[in-house]
């Protein structure tokens, strides 16, 4: 009888704790939708860094331009500067600090194959959602200092998510431009 009252027990605290979450995420809520449109774009910038043949992510489209591997690493730059910024610590082998946007700038000119980039990319996304996750609703309201400026902290996501897609559209161009068709297309 003891042990059945121990299961349910713990069976309902571990419904309990996966329920906060959700409740925390209720579906039409900024941060929900935020998540929702991250894992899109997120699919697609990965599938489509995995697509670009290694021997053109040195490629430009001109002087003082990202590179396609630049581009790479410039958007799993501040996918880790971002939530730095908002008391999300990057991992400390990046070298990134959410103070400091010359260590994010550092980052994107490491040099890296594109299997090395590519890891980073998915890595800085795991990165990303989690610190989205984590972000409680009632701190959505609270300042943020960012490039110089004050932002609230959803602005700071949402800025973090408009970015992601400005970056999309530059690889797609980058692509396309190299013969590559981005593959959900």
């Amino acid at each position: 009888m003891r042990s059945s009252v121990r299961v349910t027990m713990l069976s309902c605290a571990f419904a309990l704790a996966a329920a906060l979450p959700a409740r925390a995420q209720a579906p039409g809520s900024i941060t929900s939708d935020l998540l929702s449109d991250i894992g899109q774009v997120e699919q697609k910038l990965v599938s489509l860094a995995k697509t670009i043949p290694a021997d053109k992510y040195g490629w430009r489209p001109g002087e003082g331009v990202r590179s396609v591997g630049e581009v790479v690493l410039h958007v799993a730059a501040d996918n880790y500067l971002m939530p730095a910024a908002l008391g999300f610590p990057a991992d400390p082998a990046t070298g990134i600090k959410g103070d400091d946007y010359m260590t994010a700038a550092a980052f994107e000119k490491r040099t890296m194959d594109k299997d090395a980039a590519v890891a980073e990319l998915e890595k800085s996304f795991a990165h990303l959602k989690k610190s989205l996750s984590s972000t409680p609703t009632a701190k959505l309201g609270a300042p943020v200092k960012l490039f110089g400026q004050t932002f609230t902290t959803q602005r700071t996501w949402v800025m973090a998510t408009t970015h992601l897609h400005e970056h999309l559209g530059q690889l797609i161009a980058y692509a396309r431009t190299n013969g590559v068709k981005p593959p959900w297309s």
